[in-house]
């Protein structure tokens, strides 16, 4: 089995415990840590943005990654939200069994 970490970002804290509870609810992900406040500083649509935003790191199997894109996607507020899948190389037995019992 491989992992992975799946990060995006959302528009403020409360829509990002919104798709967190989804995502844990249908054990599509084992967990997501919020950051409720990050600075984001970006270009869309030919403008120079800086908002806040809350960051989501999500903890999952390789194989759920298309799910969670489209749940993400279905939740999400923005056009193009972030989502990026980071393979997770190594961890705790313990840790990477936790997330194969809970999705």
């Amino acid at each position: 089995m491989t992992y992975c970490i799946i990060q995006t970002t959302a528009s403020n804290e409360e829509e990002a415990k919104k798709i967190a509870k989804a995502l844990v609810e249908k054990k599509l992900i084992a967990c997501c840590s919020i950051i409720p406040k990050v600075y984001s500083i970006y270009t869309w649509q030919n403008s120079l943005c800086e908002e806040n935003e809350s960051l989501m790191i999500m903890k999952s199997k390789t194989e759920l990654y298309s799910q969670i894109e489209k749940e993400i996607k279905e939740l999400h507020s923005y056009e193009v939200p972030e989502i990026i899948s980071i393979p997770i190389n190594a961890g705790s037995k313990e840790y990477l069994n936790w997330i194969e019992e809970q999705t």
